[in-house]
């Protein structure tokens, strides 16, 4: 089995799991005994300032949006940019940390980009290849891009792009025009 930690996973128009319809999920950590991430395009309409005056130390002005990671509830988390704040590195330039000392560092900063999450998505032991062979998610790479983006239609685009990339090696070619009905 090949690891796709640091890949998403790109829910199929067919899943209708509301937990995940329409979801883009990072993962953070794939093996054997499972898999954990978190939706990178699940934004709830709580600011990270408004969620640090309930748990955080510190001061945060940041208006972003806090993330919902998936229906398992557990510690806040972060993906983010920053080396030395990180717990892990699942694709690179992408960092993931839990640690409070680390998120309280990440929430005062301006600069990084970083998304914080509530819950987190998980899988047992199978679970997730189990859900890949039936076509319940397609499977990319990650990227910084990807991951900080706050595209109100990432699931639509990151679908596009794997569709383009499906039909361009079926038929064997090097492009395809953006819009193929003005051809």
């Amino acid at each position: 089995m090949q690891s796709l930690a640091g890949h998403l996973l790109v829910a199929s128009p067919q899943l209708l799991d509301p937990n995940f319809a329409r979801s883009i999920v990072f993962l953070v950590e794939h093996s054997r005994d499972g898999a954990f991430g978190v939706a990178v395009n699940r934004p709830l309409r709580k600011t990270l300032q408004e969620l640090w005056r309930e748990v955080g130390s510190g001061t945060c002005h940041s208006q972003q949006p806090v993330y919902m990671g998936g229906p398992v509830p557990g510690p806040l988390m972060a993906l983010h940019t920053v080396p030395e704040l990180a717990e892990m590195e699942p694709s690179p330039g992408v960092y993931f940390a839990a640690k409070k000392q680390h998120l309280d560092q990440l929430v005062l900063a301006e600069e990084p980009a970083y998304k914080i999450f509530v819950q987190h998505a998980g899988w047992g032991a199978g679970q997730l290849e189990s859900e890949l062979k039936q076509g319940a998610w397609r499977t990319t790479p990650g990227s910084v891009e990807s991951v900080f983006s706050t595209a109100d239609d990432l699931w639509e685009t990151v679908l596009r792009e794997l569709g383009q990339t499906l039909l361009k090696s079926m038929l064997n070619l090097d492009d395809l025009p953006p819009d193929p009905s003005v051809n």
